[in-house]
């Protein structure tokens, strides 16, 4: 793959966006563990090193059969917009880093003051994107860290008594209140700072969601994360959270969102979200693929997505079977595939396959 073939990428999947030709398809020669946590404390430290990391994930998708851009990022884990307002966190081989202990609410309050562009991880991140300028060359893109999303910061900055205090008096209400927009400010600051060094547009983005391989995004430039929000009430959801959901995703034409666990009144609602460009499900596995794909196709939600396969389902039954479910409820998807093609022929075969089955 070359300059000239990434562009094509990038332009197949601009007509995606704009309602034109197949959904995508994102095939992987092996199957391999979501991050790489070999020796993690040392990739954490050493922006070279996690920069090698990352390059060796995304270097055997290069000419490979996949709609997908190959892809890298500084791989920091969730701590990474926190540890900016001075949390701290514990860095342990061969894992994802531990969040510290909740800050105290002046420490919170503080977070404001910050200056962003001299955060630790984010000259981390920008040391990493550097090496990446200088080596990487052009047929594979730089994205986002794990930046979280508004109340995932939130709770990792306040902690476990967030729920109470949600379901507490109005003064103890309004302190959350008050803690979201600490936390939209920050999530909003350090996104910015990281396009900066990217060199990208506020409203497009190159996003690969933890993969070696992602999607370019002609509308939505931003990306979050909200795992937590799953252990609240509709009504909790509706009050406390889509408000900033759609605050932290305004200022970048929209986005891409992502939750872990099952609770289908947040993907609903998600869906009733005019800025949340696509969706994508942690445990996918949890939900009936069908009902999924009519919500994303009533809303004009893209679903940005693994689906799971069925026992003993090879790979070319699995691309026709969910690629006529995605033309039987024309819905727009891409599918992070979770069977593994046998070789570089097969994937050819499940790209044609699918092409024809979702091209509109």
């Amino acid at each position: 793959m070359h300059n000239g073939l990434m562009k094509d990428k990038i332009a197949s999947h601009r007509q995606f966006w704009e309602g034109k030709g197949p959904s995508l398809l994102l095939l992987s020669p092996e199957a391999a563990p979501l991050y790489d946590t070999t020796n993690y404390d040392r990739l954490f430290a050493d922006p070279q090193l996690m920069w090698e990391s990352e390059m060796r994930r995304a270097q055997v998708l290069v000419d490979w059969p996949t709609d997908g851009i190959p892809t890298v990022r500084p791989n920091l884990g969730v701590i990474f917009a926190p540890s900016v307002a001075g949390q701290g966190y514990e860095v342990k081989s061969d894992q994802m880093p531990w969040p510290g202990e909740p800050l105290g609410w002046d420490e919170i309050r503080a977070a404001s003051l910050v200056d962003v562009a001299k955060a630790e991880l984010v000259q981390r991140a920008e040391a990493f994107y550097a090496i990446h300028r200088a080596h990487g060359g052009a047929e594979i893109a730089p994205y986002h860290p794990d930046t979280q999303g508004v109340f995932d910061v939130a709770h990792l900055l306040y902690g476990d008594g967030i729920f109470t205090a949600m379901a507490g008096e109005p003064a103890e209400q309004a302190r959350i209140f008050e803690l979201l927009e600490i936390s939209l400010d920050l999530y909003l600051k350090v996104t910015r700072r990281i396009k900066e060094i990217l060199g990208e547009s506020a409203g497009s983005m190159i996003h690969g969601h933890g993969s070696p391989q992602g999607v370019f995004f002609l509308k939505g430039g931003g990306r979050a994360a909200e795992d937590t929000t799953i252990l609240l009430s509709p009504a909790m959801i509706r009050r406390f959270i889509m408000p900033f959901v759609e605050r932290s995703l305004a200022p970048f034409d929209g986005g891409f969102v992502h939750f872990c666990g099952l609770h289908r009144p947040f993907f609903e609602l998600l869906c009733t979200c005019p800025l949340v460009r696509a969706i994508d499900l942690g445990n996918p596995e949890k939900y009936d693929p069908r009902w999924v794909l009519e919500h994303c196709a009533a809303s004009g939600t893209v679903l940005y997505s693994r689906l799971p396969a069925l026992d003993n389902e090879d790979a070319l039954t699995y691309v026709r079977r969910l690629g006529k479910l995605v033309r039987e409820t024309n819905a727009r998807v891409i599918l992070r595939a979770t069977v593994q093609p046998r070789h570089r022929d097969e994937a050819s075969e499940m790209l044609a396959e699918w092409r024809e089955l979702t091209r509109v």
